[in-house]
């Protein structure tokens, strides 16, 4: 069963947390699981399961929407910021603004007005 959470620990079960994580990249630490698994927990689940995209150690360009989050998350903490003197507050925040940032590919609708559309 997939569960997710919002921001405020509000959590959603079943086919609507699954709609909202249809798919999912992978850059490099997802442990032991590799292609092969992948296709054999689909091929259990009847491919109903969420869809891995795996992308290449030093290929930015697979990963277009990763990259540009970290610059965006770069404008709150520049490269360097030691993150052991950054609250839970400061990183509250940033989830915050970003959870409601709208976004052209979600044609300006942010992502926390769809996750409560597609959740609740």
């Amino acid at each position: 069963m997939l569960r997710l959470f919002n921001g405020d620990g509000v959590g959603a079960d079943g086919p609507s947390a699954a709609r909202a994580a249809a798919g999912v990249g992978i850059n490099r630490g997802i442990g032991d699981i590799d292609l092969a698994d992948s296709e054999r927990i689909a091929i259990a689940h009847n491919n109903n399961v969420t869809k891995i995209y795996y992308c290449h150690p030093y290929s930015a360009y697979e990963r277009g929407s990763n990259e540009n989050m970290n610059r965006i998350i770069r404008r709150f903490f520049p490269k360097g910021t030691s993150f052991d003197e950054v609250t839970a507050a400061e990183v509250a925040e940033v989830e915050e603004w970003l959870a409601n940032y709208p976004r052209r590919i979600l044609g300006w609708a942010t992502p926390q007005m769809l996750f409560d559309r597609y959740i609740t």
